[in-house]
């Protein structure tokens, strides 16, 4: 079966492929090309590697449109179907032949050498050489951004210009204007044996039904469009004999039964469909309304971006007995999760069972290294255990990792369907390998998980398991394959003679980083936890001394709140057996300021703050941060840990620490202090320094000049100093977090003040006048606004008198609530005119 599908992963052996319906395949590292096959071949005989064999990931990249065949359809044992395709031109070009090439035809190519003048193509045809010049690639060439030429096996959607000698010599074009618009006609000799998808057609409009459409295409061709592919903006008014563009999808190879799309994006070649913003993966909606609902298929909903979704029959319900048709009506609300995107549908796809809503993890993405898992046996090998951790997403557990001590006979342990319970060891989810521990003191371990280089701090103690004793000390593995050497003087309080006959591989120990060199990735340790205290001391440390060695600066940790004082929140840190007590000053609960002082008023004891950053230990308590700019300064290594590491020209994230009239002092995680002068505040001339900041705000800062004999940092603040480069997605990313935190505010709000949650500005309100100031403004109250204090100015009044006892409409202008303010507009023209909705895409 002929398909257009498109790229979805890319990774060295495969690229995964989105389908048309939800559908996914993949094609193997085999099934790109002859030329590319042969080049595989070649490197793995020879032994080495080879210059002109590029990785799939140096040619392909996710968002491209490509034509497919199946070469096979399998089901596996837990019911999932494995669709195996292939872009060789030669299997998708199958029905073509030189004498059926005409002029403007559009068609699969893949590059089969590089030439002085242009390159050879690959299309598939026997009999066929085809020819590109350099000047039809370069503009293609220069926006795919895969390097100053084409690559062998490169997949190309190909024009033909020009037909010589019988269709023996065609000369092709991939220029991205000429493909774009090209349309298949009849004069292209097009029939059912060689039709292909990715084609644009003009169709007519034969029938409409509930579930799509009817249509045909270059005189007598039939084809279908379903519901999932008309135009989402012109679906209710499409009519018989009503001429359309459309783009051919798949060709079924027996039944020769044409499916096409409506969809935009598709109406032009060359073109890629509408991706899903990063963060709305796995996002849970609380409320998305039903569209329509087809009894065999599922159900559309529209969510609350606007878009559309898609859910199967079967993630409908728990199952198919509790399943309830009354419940999805045109309008019905229900809740429910994105589990997937359609990149051929543009469509999400989200699940309404509740263990999915409530599923931790749901890709590879969600996993990261450290987390503590449950999962299922799902196999026993000698290599070691498959655990099933969630639908899609299957770990391995290395034989050396079943238990804390080596196990012979696992079988007698583990049955197949057993629950477990893991740690990540290491997970890529571009490879989508995920290696999981079985250990139970690694599983159980309170200690920091060590997981690169640069965290490998001297004095820090944590777990690690042994995978070599010799003679010269014992090698130590922690996470993401990060190991060091314990060398023989440091492996114990006594002399050890013979290494290899006290430890043993994969036995878990204490270890404390003597030395760290991240650049060469070299780690010295030792199993002498107290290097420098006498034996007698080792059990005397304070708790002060206990905590400073448990964390360290920039880890993220869980906490629940404890107190509400007028500053700040006292927390205990989740999952810490020493109930460690900590503080999160009110102006650290966001990198915005008045959002800090909203989320203060929203928050009550005993709520939970996820990640937040250990900050510092000063004083009495340990400091904590929930600044995500900060946050993320510090995870990225974006910072500076004493005043030897500064250098002039540093853009460093910190946080307002006092205005004073001559400038403003900023510090940065790990205790560096700045101070920029009033000349170097703002872009703006400043005659008040209070006018432009307030203590706790968040600021990129710029180092200007440093002064090492007394340990002063000068700064700039200006806004056109420090932009990293790419200003506009700096904004965008701050915007988007400030967006984010405000539905969190909304969240808490419910809780207690929820008539205050469904005021949003430009919503219309019935109210009441209560009263008319000497100043002209009025307040007014309502059913809806129970509790808050509305108000509208004079100006906003409008022209009309108005009286107490009088019932008025009236539009919301702004919600304050951290005094219960709310302020609304009487003027004609505001509520007439109809809010735009304005949706942010990425």
């Amino acid at each position: 079966m002929l398909l257009l599908g498109c790229i979805k992963e890319v990774s060295d052996y495969e690229l995964a492929i989105s389908l048309p319906n939800g559908i996914s395949g993949f094609v193997p590292v085999t099934q790109i090309s002859d030329a590319y096959s042969q080049l595989l071949t070649k490197q793995v005989a020879q032994g080495e590697v080879l210059e002109e064999l590029h990785s799939l990931p140096d040619m392909y990249s996710p968002g491209t449109l490509v034509r497919c065949v199946v070469t096979s359809n399998e089901k596996s044992a837990d019911g999932r179907r494995s669709v195996k395709l292939s872009i060789d031109p030669k299997k998708v070009n199958k029905g073509l032949n030189s004498t059926a090439l005409a002029a403007g035809m559009l068609l699969s190519g893949s590059v089969l050498s590089v030439e002085d003048h242009g390159y050879l193509i690959d299309i598939g045809v026997t009999g066929t050489h085809a020819f590109l010049p350099h000047q039809k690639a370069k503009n293609y060439i220069k926006a795919v951004k895969k390097g100053p030429a084409l690559k062998i096996g490169q997949n190309l959607n190909c024009l033909i210009v020009e037909v010589k000698n019988e269709g023996r010599v065609v000369c092709v074009s991939i220029d991205r204007s000429e493909v774009a618009a090209s349309i298949a006609t009849e004069r292209q000799n097009w029939s059912l044996s060689n039709l292909l998808p990715g084609l644009v057609v003009k169709a007519r409009v034969q029938k409409v039904a509930p579930l799509g459409m009817k249509l045909t295409f270059l005189s007598y061709f039939t084809g279908i469009v379903d519901f999932m592919h008309m135009d989402p903006e012109k679906s209710m008014s499409y009519s018989p004999d009503q001429v359309v563009k459309a783009c051919v999808l798949s060709v079924h190879p027996t039944s020769r039964a044409v499916r096409l799309t409506l969809r935009p994006p598709f109406l032009h070649p060359g073109g890629a469909p509408r991706q899903l913003p990063g963060q709305r993966m796995g996002a849970v909606l609380e409320e998305a309304t039903v569209k329509a609902f087809y009894k065999q298929f599922g159900a559309v909903f529209e969510l609350d971006d606007g878009t559309l979704a898609f859910a199967r029959s079967k993630h409908l319900s728990k199952t198919r007995k509790s399943f309830k048709p009354g419940a999805f009506k045109e309008g019905c609300k229900h809740k429910c999760r994105i589990i997937d995107y359609s990149l051929m549908d543009e469509m999400c796809v989200v699940s309404l069972k509740h263990q999915v809503i409530e599923a931790r993890f749901l890709q590879y993405q969600d996993i990261h290294t450290g987390d503590v898992v449950q999962g299922k046996v799902l196999s026993l090998k000698s290599i070691g255990m498959q655990v099933k951790v969630a639908d899609g997403i299957r770990g391995l557990v290395p034989s050396l990792h079943l238990s804390d001590v080596i196990l012979k006979q696992p079988e007698k342990k583990y049955n197949i369907g057993d629950e477990v319970k893991c740690r990540v060891l290491e997970c890529n989810p571009e490879g989508k390998k995920l290696i999981l521990t079985l250990k139970k003191s690694l599983v159980q371990s309170k200690l920091p998980v060590l997981s690169n280089y640069e965290d490998a701090k001297p004095g820090l103690i944590t777990h690690g398991f042994v995978v070599c004793a010799r003679e010269f000390g014992c090698i130590v593995k922690f996470y993401n394959d990060v190991k060091g050497l314990v060398p023989k003087n440091e492996l114990g309080s006594e002399p050890v003679s013979c290494p290899e006959k006290v430890f043993y591989e994969g036995q878990v120990l204490k270890v404390m980083v003597l030395k760290c060199e991240p650049q060469q990735e070299r780690l010295l340790l030792s199993f002498r936890l107290s290097s420098k205290p006498g034996p007698e001391d080792k059990w005397k440390c304070t708790p002060k001394e206990k905590q400073e060695v448990k964390y360290q600066i920039g880890e993220i940790v869980d906490v629940k709140i404890l107190k509400k004082k007028e500053n700040g929140l006292e927390v205990s840190i989740l999952e810490d057996e020493d109930n460690v007590v900590a503080w999160i000053p009110t102006l650290h609960l966001s990198d915005f300021v008045a959002t800090s002082k909203l989320l203060w008023h929203c928050l009550q004891e005993g709520d939970v703050l996820p990640r937040v950053m250990y900050l510092s230990d000063k004083g009495e308590h340990i400091i904590l941060s929930r600044k995500s700019a900060v946050i993320s300064a510090v995870q990225e290594e974006q910072v500076v840990r004493s005043f030897s590491e500064i250098q002039p020209g540093m853009l460093l994230t910190g946080y307002v620490r006092n205005v004073m009239p001559f400038g403003v002092f900023v510090e940065f995680p790990f205790g560096v202090t700045g101070l920029a002068p009033k000349v170097s505040m703002s872009d703006k001339f400043v005659t008040d320094t209070k006018d432009h900041f307030v203590v706790g705000q968040t600021v990129i800062a710029k180092v200007m000049s440093i002064d090492e004999e007394k340990q002063r940092v000068l700064l700039n603040l200006k806004v056109s100093e420090c932009s990293s480069g790419d200003s506009a997605a700096e904004s965008f990313a701050l915007l988007n977090q400030y967006f984010k935190e405000l539905e969190e505010i909304r969240d808490l709000l419910r809780r207690g003040e929820s008539s205050i949650c469904e005021l949003v500005p430009g919503k219309g309100v019935h109210l009441v006048v209560q009263d008319v100031r000497e100043d002209g403004s009025a307040l007014f109250s309502g059913s809806s606004v129970t509790g808050l204090t509305v108000t509208a100015t004079r100006y906003h009044l409008g022209d009309k008198s108005i009286a107490p006892g009088q019932k008025r409409k009236a539009l919301v202008l702004h919600v304050d609530a951290l005094t219960s303010e709310v302020y609304v507009s009487l003027r004609e023209e505001l509520l007439k005119r109809r809010p735009k909705r304005v949706s942010m895409r990425s």
